[in-house]
């Protein structure tokens, strides 16, 4: 079976890191056997907006339907922040999600003791984190109805939004998360406003009644506020946190910066089948796109998640993984993550640095 990986560059630095990570997928075809192929040329966000006054053109659409996983740089930019909403490249994002049914994002907060003085936080606390973030994607506040803005009685502006979810929603991400706990430590905690949202209140009824079905894992609930403050003051505590969409995109930007760098996260987004989109969580950064500073880990990170979650190949994935780690033992460091007594590289020889050290594995 060929595998088909729709590539789509995006925004700013989405294209320099994404011609690493194609670097990694030539090498794992070539030298690994991996039996892909990689289709290009597509726009998204916007780059997508540039062309065709759409951040995601139904050409674009059509090749990720079509593909068994897509492979995203980044979108965005203050070129384009000035549009309407309806149009902005964020809404190329939010619609490959929904359109493609990637419900269950998976975002891992792994601190690689190489980088533990990158790190904000102080070795003794972040030391052996091993996080996964698991947050649902196409409900919440970024999906829900109505949502608008209106102009009152007395002349003034309101905006709305609607928070939203049904039991079956909630059911479907929290069984992926008792799932991937009983791979791990089987911990999952399970993060709501149970005290203020009726919306998340529902999420703790329904989490608790699935939970049922997972008598070997142990589930906890925390507030999102309370969250948001133990991932700094005792981020080993958790295992797997599983929570709705805005709270996890905040959480899971929050956990970047235990790891030492937003550069080094990958993430997953998958459907009810396990195809996937793979990307950076990081974003499009126009103000180095284009001068070789970029981060090219998290993109390559992606990689490996695509093999382990959609082609199933978990060896092939470790592969990868253990390439970057090499790359890290060797004291190579992108701007990012640079600290004295390293040397410091660009995007470019990163990228060639990580290919070399996964050919060594052949």
């Amino acid at each position: 079976m060929t595998f088909k990986i729709l590539v789509l560059p995006g925004d700013g630095i989405g294209v320099e890191i994404m011609a690493e990570a194609t670097k990694v997928l030539d090498v794992l075809r070539r030298d690994f056997g991996l039996d892909l192929e990689t289709i290009e040329g597509y726009l998204v966000g916007g780059a997508a907006i540039d062309a065709f006054g759409n951040p995601l053109p139904e050409e674009t659409l059509l090749a990720a339907r079509a593909a068994d996983a897509v492979l995203l740089g980044a979108v965005g930019g203050p070129k384009w922040e000035g549009l309407a909403y309806e149009v902005r490249p964020e809404r190329g994002l939010l619609g490959l999600r929904a359109e493609l049914g990637l419900f269950a994002n998976l975002r891992p907060a792994v601190l690689y003791p190489q980088l533990s003085d990158a790190s904000t936080l102080r070795k003794e606390v972040v030391a052996g984190l091993d996080l996964m973030i698991i947050r649902e994607l196409t409900g919440g506040l970024y999906f829900g109805q109505p949502r608008g803005r209106r102009t009152l009685a007395n002349g003034e502006q309101q905006a709305f939004n609607t928070l939203v979810y049904s039991e079956s929603e909630i059911e479907r991400i929290g069984r992926v998360a008792f799932e991937i706990a009983r791979k791990r430590k089987k911990k999952v905690c399970s993060v709501d406003k149970a005290n203020v949202l009726e919306c998340t209140e529902l999420w703790r009824e329904v989490m608790i009644r699935v939970h049922q079905d997972y008598p070997d894992v142990a589930l906890s609930h925390m507030y999102v506020d309370n969250a948001a403050m133990q991932l700094v003051r005792w981020p080993l505590q958790f295992d797997v946190m599983v929570t709705e969409n805005m709270f996890g995109d905040i959480l899971s930007d929050a956990a970047a910066m235990l790891t030492g760098s937003i550069g080094m996260l990958p993430s997953a987004s998958l459907d009810a089948h396990g195809k996937g989109m793979y990307e950076p969580i990081h974003g499009s950064a126009p103000d180095i796109a284009g001068k070789g500073l970029a981060n090219p880990i998290a993109t390559i990170l992606s990689v490996a998640m695509m093999l382990r979650y959609t082609l199933n190949m978990p060896a092939m994935a470790e592969h990868v993984e253990k390439s970057v780690e090499s790359v890290l033992d060797a004291d190579l460091r992108t701007r990012d993550i640079y600290t004295e007594n390293h040397r410091q590289v660009s995007t470019g020889e990163m990228g060639d640095a990580i290919v070399t050290a996964l050919r060594s594995r052949k």
